[in-house]
């Protein structure tokens, strides 16, 4: 997706990050860095581009519960994140380690 030179930066990430193409590799490529407040950054990203509430709704899981589980301090359980995922279309899998 190429950005319009007037659509600012984050307006150009939330609108991307509907995608779920565009979202699955932004995950997938944040995964590599294997930082873990990067994946919570980015599932963060993902989700809001969503609407929190909305996919709180959708994961059945309390929106405050959300909030606390993708701030820069969450910790969230891969139920969680599953949840989420699931959520904004998206699902979480596993490949071989080719490094």
């Amino acid at each position: 997706m190429k950005a319009a030179r007037d659509v600012s930066y984050d307006d150009y990430m939330a609108e991307s990050m509907k995608d779920p193409a565009e979202a699955a590799a932004y995950i997938e490529a944040v995964m590599e860095l294997d930082d873990p407040a990067a994946l919570l950054v980015a599932l963060r990203h993902v989700a809001k581009a969503h609407g929190m509430a909305e996919v709180a709704r959708r994961a059945d899981v309390g929106d405050k519960s959300l909030f606390k589980a993708l701030s820069p301090d969450g910790n969230p359980t891969l139920t969680t994140i599953h949840k989420v995922l699931h959520a904004v279309g998206l699902r979480l899998s596993v490949v071989p380690d080719h490094a």
